[in-house]
């Protein structure tokens, strides 16, 4: 038994890698039916191989060129050939970004998404992570909504590991910058099945999700339901807790879902609890976004008059408040504003002008 073990990890220490991946790329190649058994046997053994230590051998299987032939054989395969093959992309695209752009790049994405227009069974799941693993790159979700896979995006959200559903949380919250995403993504379902994520994630997704849901957010069409789906709760939960950078997302949304009155109110009884039963980081934090919040209203008020201020129809309306210092420092701030405004505006001019005239 030692003798033989010993001899394995020799044989492991000396094997030549790159031709036994080529000949594993020659076999899974070979394109005759009667050959089927032997290519599955040979895609089991590279998933295997896939799967062992931290990646290594996964890279170098994704660099040998047998990725092209797994992938020219998912479509046209079934039943438990085609389980063997996708759970060997599956190993392939979760070690490493290097074998993600492979797949990606040699028509993977549209492979997978073709397969989950129709797969209903056990391998969706799998299918579902290789979709997550492949957003994880820039150039991945750039065409994403053209090939209709926001759909499976948010399903990704909702089913799978806890790694995989963290990453496709993270893609949506990076498509959801752009406002017509976003807005698909919500129409989709995404706001419940993040709040979902928000709940049963753990510390680290919590942070993720948080801060997707933040972004989502930043759409004033998307508080309320935001706030209906049940966030408001769980920002307070995730005010409470040890992250800093929790903190600070928690006081982010509550500014953003304050705008609206119904979801102003829930959130001050949530922050007059954690001043009352909260640690002291969790009460000074509630006691900034209070703080803000009452900022924010007084700068709006302020804001309102110096707007009715510079109608002539309305000035004499509120003669009396032009003497107020506040009003005062709020119409200088304003103006400084306006011309920082200003200022942006001609410099992101200028340099749209540059890298319009550096294509051409």
């Amino acid at each position: 038994m030692d003798n033989s073990d010993g001899g394995k990890i020799q044989v492991d220490k000396n094997t030549d890698w790159e031709e036994a991946f080529s000949r594993y790329e020659s076999v899974i190649a070979s394109g005759s039916e009667s050959m089927q058994s032997v290519q599955e046997a040979a895609a089991y053994c590279l998933k295997q191989i896939a799967c062992q230590g931290d990646g290594a051998l996964a890279a170098e299987i994704g660099q040998s060129g047998v990725t092209n032939s797994i992938l020219s054989l998912l479509p046209q395969s079934n039943n438990r050939f085609r389980k063997v093959l996708i759970k060997c992309v599956w190993c392939l695209v979760n070690f490493g970004n290097v074998n993600r752009l492979i797949v990606a790049r040699n028509g993977g994405l549209e492979i997978v998404i073709d397969m989950l227009n129709s797969c209903r069974d056990g391998d969706r799941l799998y299918l579902l992570e290789i979709l997550s693993a492949l957003t994880l790159l820039r150039e991945v979700r750039r065409v994403l909504v053209r090939l209709g896979g926001l759909r499976f995006l948010v399903e990704a959200v909702r089913f799978g590991s806890m790694i995989s559903r963290e990453r496709a949380c993270q893609a949506i919250g990076l498509l959801g910058v752009t406002r017509r995403a976003r807005s698909m993504l919500v129409e989709l379902g995404a706001i419940q099945v993040l709040v979902e994520l928000f709940r049963d994630g753990d510390r680290t997704t919590k942070l993720v999700a948080g801060n997707c849901l933040g972004v989502i957010s930043a759409h004033i069409d998307f508080v309320r339901p935001l706030a209906e789906a049940g966030a408001i709760p769980l920002y307070a939960e995730l005010l409470q807790g040890p992250d800093p950078a929790g903190m600070e997302i928690a006081e982010d949304a509550f500014c953003i879902l304050a705008v609206a009155e119904e979801n102003a109110a829930s959130i001050a009884e949530h922050l007059v609890r954690i001043l009352r039963e909260g640690d002291d980081e969790a009460k000074i934090a509630a006691s900034d976004i209070i703080w803000d919040l009452s900022e924010e209203m007084k700068d709006n008020a302020a804001e309102a008059l110096v707007n009715f201020g510079e109608d002539p129809r309305q000035r004499d309306i509120i003669l009396e408040a032009v003497d107020i210092t506040s009003f005062q420092g709020m119409q200088n701030r304003m103006a400084r504003l306006r011309f920082s405004d200003e200022r942006i505006v001609r410099s992101l001019r200028r340099v749209n002008q540059q890298l319009i005239g550096t294509q051409f």
